[in-house]
């Protein structure tokens, strides 16, 4: 039952511990996180300071508003919850005082009274009659062991009043420097809170700024997507041609694989047949070796049979001398009808082996004559679809500014932007780069803007907004080959359009490559 208290009582302390650690280290962990959010802050700042120049009026523009407002909503919201932290350590601390204060009321008052009772027995005199009033020596030593025990009993409480003083001490000082922590906290968070509504209202002024130029810019829009539908048009029309030239690659393929498939296996055969002749004077020893070794062991067997049979005769008519040399006759023949049986196995597994061996270097004969001729060859690329979501982004790096799919236009309520792709913002001079191998099936040209189509098996990567390009036609490309430079687009942002085709159906990029 003890053991069952003392091990809750352990269980309780060290839970009690871990929890206390707790918070301290998701203080920590917010703190790493605003430092984080910061730097991305700070990143955007620059990308729109350099925009500003150029035009504010654009989507991007707008998204990179829209992310540094989000960013830093999230540096509040993290800011709120460390400051519930520090309140909580603040609370924590004062509890500690509390009891660090009732523990020492208590030491000084056993200390007070321990101070009274040496009063009364003071002096050196009292100490001395104290150990002299002893009925007998052990008695006396006794006596003067407890006088020592008492008096370090005293230092030992005096040390003890002298550490709860010092606890206490330590205990204000780490809840004066929580309380600093937590003011410095609030004059950052309130510094915060004024930024993220400057911004806001900054926010409000560009939106006024896309209304008061809703006519132009709509237009612009529309004048956008209809390009848009241009490429999409361009796009789907090759992609349809690639996959009717594919399927008469593909009947051509089947036919001339066949024909690889024939002449292969002639040639194999002529292989074959030189290999038998090779190996037959071969076969054929170890084939005669093999008769001949079986027939001695079958004359030998028999022999020591008829020696077994003449030594049960001697027994039975009991002559000691027929006996003995029937035993050893009928031994020596065992022995060898044993030997002739090892040699007679020996010659079958010699047998077995070089057949055995005949046909694996057959199988490897035919396995590289097909590979000779090309049968069974891959296709850069065919095996697409199952790297899904291993494969990588196609720049460096960038932020994702439109997405896949239809969504609502966030300043214009009655229009629509649909996107086959994605669109990613990226610093002027960045390369595209290929996500997986495959083949170049063209390079399109449209409006001064570049696209390229890579086929991979039954899929495509296309790769728009390019002002140059390091591929050409027919080119075999690899993961992490250069396709070109991205370019910039009508509002003046550099951004590639990037999009993955499954057949004729485009998909969400996202859910393939990793970004």
């Amino acid at each position: 039952m003890m053991h069952r208290k003392l091990s809750l009582f352990l269980g309780l302390l060290m839970f009690g511990f871990a929890f206390s650690q707790q918070p301290e280290n998701r203080k920590e962990q917010l703190q790493r996180q605003n430092a984080e959010l910061k730097k991305q802050i700070a990143n955007i700042n620059a990308e729109l300071a350099k925009a500003k120049g150029e035009t504010k009026l654009s989507l991007a523009y707008l998204a990179g508003v829209n992310q540094k407002i989000a960013l830093r909503e999230k540096v509040v919201n993290n800011t709120q919850k460390e400051k519930r932290y520090i309140e909580d350590d603040i609370y924590k601390r004062q509890l500690e005082i509390n009891k660090f204060n009732r523990e020492l009321k208590v030491l000084r008052k056993d200390y007070a009274d321990i101070l009274v009772k040496a009063y009364k027995n003071k002096g050196v005199q009292n100490k001395v009659t104290f150990v002299l009033s002893s009925k007998n020596l052990g008695e006396a030593l006794r006596r003067v062991q407890y006088i020592k025990q008492y008096g370090e009993y005293q230092d030992k409480k005096a040390a003890e009043i002298t550490d709860k003083a010092t606890q206490i001490k330590t205990s204000i000082n780490l809840k004066q420097k929580s309380v600093k922590e937590k003011d410095a906290l609030l004059n950052r968070q309130k510094q915060d809170l004024a930024v993220i509504e400057k911004e806001r209202k900054d926010k409000e002024i560009l939106l006024q700024e896309f209304k008061k130029n809703e006519a132009k810019l709509s237009a612009d829009l529309r004048a956008k997507q209809a390009e848009n539908k241009k490429i999409e048009s361009a796009i789907r029309s090759l992609i349809n041609e690639e996959i009717k030239a594919a399927k008469a690659r593909e009947e051509a393929e089947k036919k001339a694989e066949a024909e690889r498939i024939r002449l292969a296996k002639i040639a194999a055969e002529k292989e074959k047949a030189k290999l038998e002749e090779a190996r037959k004077a071969e076969a054929a020893r170890l084939l005669a070796e093999k008769k001949k070794a079986e027939e001695e062991e079958r004359k030998l067997a028999e022999l020591a049979r008829k020696k077994a049979d003449a030594e049960k005769e001697a027994i039975a008519r009991n002559d000691a001398a027929k006996i003995a040399k029937a035993e050893k006759e009928k031994k020596e023949s065992e022995d060898k009808a044993n030997a002739a049986k090892e040699k007679a196995d020996i010659a079958r597994n010699a047998s077995k082996a070089l057949a055995e061996k005949t046909e694996k270097e057959k199988d490897a004969i035919e396995e590289k004559t097909m590979k000779n001729f090309g049968v069974g060859s891959v296709v850069a690329g065919s095996n697409f679809a199952a790297n899904k979501g291993k494969m990588s982004f196609p720049v460096a790096s960038g932020s994702i500014i439109e997405r896949f799919g239809r969504q609502k236009h966030p300043v214009f309520e009655k229009m629509d932007i649909e996107n086959n792709g994605i669109k990613v913002k990226v610093p002027a001079g960045t390369k595209a780069r290929c996500v997986f191998p495959g083949v170049v099936i063209n390079v399109m040209v449209t409006g001064g803007a570049k696209t390229v189509l890579v086929k991979h098996g039954d899929y495509f990567t296309i790769y728009g907004n390019l002002e140059s390009v390091n591929i050409a036609k027919n080119q075999q490309v690899s993961a992490g080959t250069i396709i070109g430079g991205v370019g910039s687009d009508l509002e003046g942002v550099y951004a590639l359009d990037f999009q993955i085709w499954n057949g004729q159906t485009p998909v969400d990029p996202l859910g393939w490559v990793s970004y």
